[in-house]
């Protein structure tokens, strides 16, 4: 068994994590009031490292239950990667327009959990995005910005308002040819809830899953309050966390371009996609939300990250669910701007 340090994007707290290896075997079940044990798993999914730390009776119980939650992303990924070819999500481009399509109960939510946010955010989160967010990272490589004809183009076929879902169905219908979807800004959070639900079904209720920026909690470690995380501020690349929560029954995520921006001539754009421009974010900000699950977390950071800090503040305001913690950089100038009940949802240091 190898410890590494493992350090997570936006979201920082250096872990000893092992990485294990399961074998066949029966799994017992978990029985309530007997002396728990603290497990640290990790493997990579989704092109990026999860994390998973939980209390269990013993070490058999513990790796059944990893092993299972890890299994339960994998399977996500084969139906969310925008990079599998053979992936659901994938399949969805080469339907015709108009089509009614019957999709999985887990692509159909997470396209309905996405539209919701769509709605409410003004299209600043989007998933339908795929063609645009392609040339971005066509020009992230190369370090070219894409054409305005090149934009144009991409965004004749994206749009969530293309998009028509049907729950009593749970099919979709898309409005127009060759529309490309990208889950990539909320994936993760659903795969780390989806794991957390795995394990709690298991009996396993102190846990946490952690997906890059994305962290999904259930019940706190024996005798605290919460999980401990840290969140580092982007003007301090490298240099320690400036803030910490603790965290139960929530999610949280932190989006920014601490670690993901591109120069282009004199202008640092973010990898974030602006529906509106089609280029990155130009604004210095890291969003950090707090809600009910990472789902919502993970795709509310992107959306607040597009709608810059003043239109972010007005949207988060109206959702007594979540909360925000907005940095803010200008001119070698930081602002601290605090939306909801930050407090009411973790004890802080």
């Amino acid at each position: 068994m190898t410890f590494l340090p493992v350090k997570s994007a936006g979201l920082v707290g250096w872990l000893l994590v092992p990485f294990c290896f399961f074998w066949g075997g029966g799994c017992a079940s978990h029985q309530p009031g007997s002396s728990l044990q603290h497990f640290n798993y990790a493997e990579l999914h989704m092109g990026t490292m999860f994390e998973i730390q939980f209390f269990a009776r013993d070490k058999g119980l513990a790796d059944c239950a990893a092993e299972a939650a890890f299994t339960r992303i994998a399977a996500l990924d084969q139906i969310m990667s925008d990079y599998i070819p053979t992936s659901e999500l994938r399949q969805l481009s080469s339907k015709p327009a108009g089509q009614r399509l019957e999709v999985s109960a887990d692509l159909y939510q997470i396209l309905e959990r996405a539209e919701e946010v769509a709605r409410m955010s003004n299209g600043a989160f989007d998933v339908t995005l795929g063609p645009l967010i392609k040339l971005w990272r066509d020009s992230r490589r190369t370090k070219v910005l894409p054409l305005p004809a090149q934009i144009a183009e991409a965004k004749q076929v994206c749009g969530y308002t293309n998009v028509v879902l049907s729950k009593p169905t749970r099919t979709i219908t898309l409005l127009k040819n060759h529309m490309v979807f990208d889950l990539g800004g909320i994936a993760k959070g659903y795969a780390a809830d989806a794991a957390l639900e795995v394990l709690r079904r298991r009996g396993i209720t102190r846990a946490m899953v952690a997906a890059s920026g994305d962290i999904a909690a259930g019940d706190p470690p024996v005798g605290q309050r919460g999980w401990k995380v840290g969140i580092q501020s982007i003007d301090q690349q490298g240099r320690g966390i400036t803030e910490s929560v603790w965290l139960a029954h929530a999610g949280i995520s932190t989006s920014g371009d601490t670690e993901q921006f591109v120069a282009i001539g004199k202008e640092r754009y973010s990898h974030i996609v602006d529906p509106k421009t089609g280029l990155g974010l130009t604004e210095r900000i890291g969003v950090t939300i707090i809600a009910r699950n990472a789902t919502a977390s993970d795709a509310w950071a992107t959306a607040a990250s597009v709608l810059g800090s003043q239109g972010a503040k007005a949207a988060i305001a109206q959702q007594p669910d979540k909360a925000a913690l907005i940095i803010k950089l200008r001119g070698g100038e930081k602002e601290c701007i605090q939306i909801g009940r930050f407090n009411s949802f973790v004890g802080r240091n």
